[in-house]
Order: C-alpha cells, then structure tokens, then sequence
C-alpha cells in the first residue's frame, strides 16, 4: 500500500494596515513580498493610481522605513509582533494635485493624509488659510451650511484648527467657529470630492507642503536641512525649513549616489562641481536615494505622453464626473421644487388662514344681523299691540261721546256740561288719533328695518358660502402653475491663497521643460529614453495654463478679499509673545512679496557651480 503524502498548509503571519481612514487584517503567506501585499491593499481600497503611494511601518530599531516591494515582507527587519502594523500613505506628492489626480479615492486619501499634516503642524499654515480649510473641510464632510440643522456649537468636536493658531490667539472656540461658519456658508453647492479638492489647491502652494526633510551637514559641518520634493532637491537653513537657500530642479540633475555616509548628487553641466552632503546615518542616505529615484520618475512621466492605462482612466472619471454632475442636477433641481412646493404650501396655508378669518367675520356678523332681526322683529310685535290699544280707547272715546250726546239732550244744562265734555273728549280723541296715526308709522318704519335686516342676512349667507367655494378653486388651480423650472447653473469659487502673483505650477512645469530640453540623467532604476511632447504640444498647453491661470485669478479674488479681511480682524487679538518662529519667518516672507514659487525661481535663476558654492561656503 503506498504512502499517502499530505500536502502542508503554508506558513502564514498577519498583518494589519491603517490608511486614513480604515484599516484592514489579511493574513499573508511566509514568502508573500512587499509587493503583494500593496496590491492586496489597493485591490481592497479600490485603487489604481498607486505610483503616489508605499506602506511605511517602525523597524526594530525605532526608525521609520518603507516597505520594499521587490523583497519578502519578512526580509525587512519588522518588529516581533503579531500583527505587524503597516500605514498606507502617500510616499510622493503631484505637482498640480487639479491636473494628476484622476481618482476619487486619490484625491480623497491625499485629502486626509495633508489634512493630518496641517493639524499636527508638520507642514505650517498661516492662521488665516488655516480657517479657510477648515471651511473646506467642513463642506467635505457635513455638505452645504442649513441654519436650522446647523446649530452654534456643532463643530466644537471637530478638529479643525492646528494647536499653534488656537493658542496664538485670545479667542473663544465659539469666535473661531463663527468666522469658520462664515466662509463654510459660501461654499454651498460644493460636493465632497470639490471641497476636498479646493483644500488641496491651496494647501499645495504651502511652502512645507509634499517636502520630505532629512538633518544633512556639508563640508564646513554645518548643520542643514535636505527637502525632497515633487519639483527637485532644496537645501534649507537649520533654523528655516520654509524658504531654501539652495535648489537643484530634476531637470538639472544627471547622477545621484551614495556611499557610506557621504552622498553626492552630479549636476547636468559637467563643468559645474558636484553637490556633497553628509548624512548622520546610512539608513538616511538609503531613503534619500529612494525618495529621490521615485520623485524623480515621477517628474519624468508627467512631461511624456499618458500611458493607455491612464487616459483610460482619465477617460473613465470624465464620463463619471459628467454622469454625477447630470445625477447633481437632477436632485438639486429635485430638491428646488420640493422647496417650491413647501413655499406654495405656505402660501396656501396662509390664504386659507386669512379666508378662514373673513367666513369667522362674515359668519359673526350673520349671527349680529340675525339678533337684530329678531330684536326689530320684537320692536314691531309691541308697536302693533300698542296701536291696537290705542284704536280700542279711541272706538271707546267716540261711543262716549255717543252717550254723552244722547244724554245731552234730556237737559239744558246737562247739555252744557256735556259740550264742555264733549270738547275734552274730542280733544283727547284728537290725540290719541294722533299717537295711534304715529304708532302705525313707527310700525310701518319696524317693518321695512326688518325687510332690510332679513335682506342682509341672506346677503351674509350668500358671501359665505361663496367665501367657503373660492379657496379650494384657487388651491386646486394653483397647483398646476409649478412645473416647468429652468435647471440651475453652477459656479463655484475657487481660490489659491499663496500664488498671489503671476507663478504656478504649470508655469515652473513650463521653465523645467525647458531647461531639460537635451538633457541625459543616468539614474539607478531611471529610464534615460523618454518620449516627449512635441513643440506644438508645448505651446498649446502654455497657452491654456495661462487662460486657465487667468480665470482662477479671477475667480480667487473675492476669497482673497474675504481672507484679508479676516486677517485684519484676527489681528488685535493675536497674542505676540505665543508667535512662533516660522509665524516670523511668513511675515518676512509677506513683507517680501515672496512665495514658495517665486523663492525657488530666484534660487534657481544661478547657475549650479553657484549654488554648490555657496552650499559648501555655508
């Protein structure tokens, strides 16, 4: 009977990975590599722009390291634990975060990871661009501003504001959330994935924004500051990470190598002396090189043709974008005519409130007509049985004075009297023909009041129910008139608060062209072959940069107005003494007239022997 083989299970660990916003288990086979466990991430997050992104973690020793794709998982000195804790973060930044990311979820995880950075002040922001992102970020997350859901008070959970710019100043959270609120209000109409953008447009003009810095030292072992960025190599002063002293663009950089501790970058003029540093550890001059290679094939790739998988892409988040924007329409146009509705609701209300109110009127004054046709009816009776009174005595009178003439002629003195008598009787007779001929005309005017007094009762009736028939025509007929809209037309500012002046990225994209038109760089894992864009491409995208530059200028002019504005008025309550050192070294700037991009086009405008002189004599 032959042996049964049993087949063993591998070996697996876990592993847990945290982006921004969720994080995940997976359990992964003992020989899995760095690379397959970034595609399991990005599979499970449903991303497809992962050039921008790595998997950083803490080595044994405490140091800060980024997974390495080519090699097993378990081959990078992670730490004895189980799980083994992984971020998933963006290792490089875009140069125009509007133009590269295609995305949702790229442009939403940037979002959050510079977010972050805002607020635990690795990358500084000015007080007053602070409070504009944080209006963004508001709209990001709870949508347009509605007073009677928004309540004062709802943000004070929210963390909005870096601690440095709270502490600066003598104000209530209530005051930062007011003036929070102020521009979160003008945001309406924005959705998430436009909020989120907005903050990155401006957010990426911060001078700190996207710059990896390492503590290098040169040949007079000065202590300096190395940026690595999307744009090429800055050096900074010790003191000063926001304005470089020295700057070597990728176009301008041929080789890059390191050994030991001394690290060397060889510029494209070959007449120019090479640029040496020294860092304290092997381990940095490692992820310099790494972050410079990747920064670099980056740079290169957005100034050749887009692959089929990109324009794919590109292709597939236009038809999205154009598909939400007509959902977009369709719903706020939804929503305008339920609005409508309610107002014509309303109004109904508010009519058939006011004709409630006259049939009250009408019907009370029915009720008035009705009492005083019953009291003039009353007034009548008691006038008729007056008036018959009076006839009686008047037919009692005259058959009086009957038996008095008849008694009158039995004597002649009898006779006298009785003329005397007779006269008093026709005197009374005579009035009370009078009092009896005015009671039947007292009568006669009771009996026409009450004709009147019936006529107008019929007439009240008549308004009433006429009053009670015309409000429900009118609210059947008015029903009907709220159908046709014309469908609302967006626009929505934007604004870009550090690029006050004429510089952009597009245009340092433009100077860099330039300057690397013939240009060679041999680089470790770097492509030397690269397809470029043709002239003609060139001009053509300079000239619609600088329409669209024109246009966003335009654009960002009320938000300008609105910053400076607060500015001014968060000025008296800054407390001078809690100002920071890079508060200062912004003002100065300010003063300056200098931006991020204006510094590195003056720094950049020397030649490279310059610079590497002036690095070596610092």
């Amino acid at each position: 009977m032959p042996w049964l083989t049993l087949k063993r299970a591998p070996k697996t660990f876990d592993v847990r990975v945290t982006t921004m916003d969720a994080e995940m288990e997976f359990s992964l086979e003992w020989k899995s590599t760095g690379r397959h466990l970034f595609d399991l991430v990005c599979r499970t997050i449903g991303l497809r722009e992962t050039w921008y992104f790595g998997l950083q973690y803490i080595d044994k020793k405490g140091y800060t390291a980024w997974l390495k794709f080519d090699r097993k998982v378990r081959d990078q000195d992670l730490p004895n634990e189980e799980p083994v804790n992984f971020l998933f973060m963006a290792k490089f930044y875009p140069e125009a975060v509007e133009e590269e990311l295609i995305q949702e979820i790229t442009q939403h995880l940037f979002f959050l990871q510079v977010k972050q950075c805002i607020l635990n002040m690795d990358i500084y922001c000015p007080p007053e661009a602070s409070v504009l992102l944080a209006s963004y970020a508001v709209q990001a997350k709870y949508g347009d501003y509605d007073r009677s859901v928004y309540q004062p008070g709802f943000l004070c959970n929210d963390d909005l504001l870096p601690q440095r710019v709270l502490d600066q100043y003598k104000m209530t959270p209530q005051m930062w959330e007011e003036r929070i609120v102020g521009l979160y209000a003008d945001h309406r109409g924005m959705t998430r994935d436009e909020a989120e953008m907005e903050y990155l447009k401006i957010a990426q003009d911060l001078e700190m924004y996207g710059v990896n810095y390492f503590h290098i030292k040169n040949k007079k072992d000065t202590d300096l500051w190395l940026g690595v960025d999307a744009l090429g190599v800055n050096v900074y002063e010790y003191n000063n990470r926001l304005t470089p002293k020295i700057s070597f663009p990728w176009s301008e950089i041929r080789n890059i190598s390191f050994h030991d501790k001394r690290f060397v970058i060889k510029p494209v003029d070959k007449k120019a002396p090479d640029f040496v540093f020294f860092a304290p550890k092997l381990r940095v001059n490692k992820l310099v090189l790494e972050l410079c290679v990747g920064n670099h094939e980056l740079f290169m790739r957005r100034r050749k043709l887009d692959s089929m998988e990109v324009q794919q892409m590109k292709a597939q988040a236009k038809e999205e974008k154009a598909r939400k924007q007509i959902e977009r329409a369709r719903l706020l146009r939804e929503k305008q005519l339920r609005e409508e509705a309610v107002r014509e609701k309303e109004e109904l209300e508010r009519k058939l409130a006011l004709f409630q109110d006259e049939a009250r009127m009408a019907n009370d004054a029915l009720l008035r007509s009705e009492e005083t046709a019953d009291l003039l009816a009353e007034k009548a009776k008691i006038a008729e049985e007056e008036a018959m009174l009076l006839a009686q005595k008047a037919s009692e009178a005259e058959q009086e004075m009957n038996r008095l003439q008849v008694s009158a002629l039995r004597s002649e003195e009898e006779k006298v009297v009785l003329e005397h008598r007779v006269r008093e009787t026709e005197l009374i007779a005579l009035r009370i023909a009078e009092d009896s001929e005015r009671r039947a005309k007292e009568a006669e005017e009771l009996k026409e009041q009450l004709i009147k007094a019936k006529e107008n009762e019929k007439f009240a009736k008549d308004k009433l129910i006429e009053l009670t028939r015309n409000p429900l025509n009118d609210t059947l007929g008015s029903e009907t008139k709220t159908e046709q809209k014309k469908e609302p037309q967006y626009g929505y500012p934007q604004f870009n608060y550090m690029t006050g002046d004429a510089i952009t990225n597009e245009h340092l994209r433009e100077l860099d062209m330039r300057l690397e038109h013939e240009m060679s760089l041999s680089m470790d894992s770097a492509d030397n072959s690269m397809e470029l864009l043709s002239d003609n491409d060139v001009e053509q995208l300079s000239r619609e940069i600088e329409k669209e530059r024109m246009e966003y200028m335009e654009k960002s002019k009320h938000l300008q107005e609105q910053l400076s504005e607060l500015k001014k008025e968060i000025e008296v309550l800054k407390d001078e003494d809690k100002e920071t050192q890079y508060d200062k070294l912004h003002n100065i700037n300010v003063e300056m007239g200098e931006t991020k991009y204006s510094t590195l086009k003056r720094i950049k405008a020397g030649t490279a022997k310059a610079r590497v002189a002036f690095f070596e004599e610092l």
